[in-house]
């Protein structure tokens, strides 16, 4: 195995609606490996998932719909019981967590230079400051955020709300941020663009 000493890892976050999957998503395509902590996460939740039977036995048959977690019913469940969510990630995160070395592991054998953590929770789960050799912040005003995801997924205004106000304060991951991309008011032209001066410092 190659050592993860010759790896730089980034870590990526930012707030729903940031723009944060298209920032990785172009990294990927500028040569960066990319590990989305997000799609793991649902991953192990669908049906057939790996935190399946867990969320069943604790939550109930209720909390399952087609074999996988019910999005929804779990979302309200959390936000009316906040205990609910300190549960459901005492299941999930470790799952993630092992998936995230294993993807690590491989993509340091077959010579990755940068991988790229897309991780929403980043500055909120506190554990990953010192497993990262830089964080960049895609940061956004809180209303910019609330339209983009009202018309991306059709939340009303409140919910999209609630979701903000569950993650972490924009000024706080701005303070835990090496690199902002302040991603309002410019075009995926010019996204691209700052994008590109962040891939060129790391060397892509």
């Amino acid at each position: 195995m190659q050592s993860l000493s010759r790896l730089f890892k980034l870590g990526l976050t930012g707030g729903i609606g940031s723009g944060k999957s298209t920032v990785a998503t172009y990294l990927n395509t500028l040569g960066a490996r990319t590990i989305d902590a997000d799609a793991i996460s649902r991953q192990t939740t669908a049906a057939g998932g790996s935190a399946i039977s867990a969320i069943r036995q604790l939550f109930g048959e209720q909390y399952i719909s087609d074999g996988s977690l019910d999005r929804n019913r779990m979302r309200q469940a959390i936000f009316s019981e906040p205990s609910a969510r300190a549960q459901l990630e005492a299941i999930v995160h470790p799952l993630v967590g092992a998936e995230i070395a294993r993807q690590t592991q491989q993509d340091v054998d077959s010579g990755c230079r940068v991988l790229v953590f897309d991780i929403p929770l980043l500055v909120e789960s506190g554990r990953w400051r010192g497993q990262l050799d830089q964080i960049c912040v895609i940061d956004c005003s809180v209303a910019t955020q609330i339209t983009r995801v009202m018309n991306r997924s059709g939340f009303s205004a409140d919910a999209v709300q609630q979701v903000i106000d569950a993650q972490a304060p924009r000024r706080a991951r701005l303070a835990a941020a090496d690199t902002v991309i302040f991603n309002d008011g410019i075009s995926i032209q010019q996204l691209h663009t700052e994008v590109q001066q962040l891939a060129n410092t790391l060397g892509l």
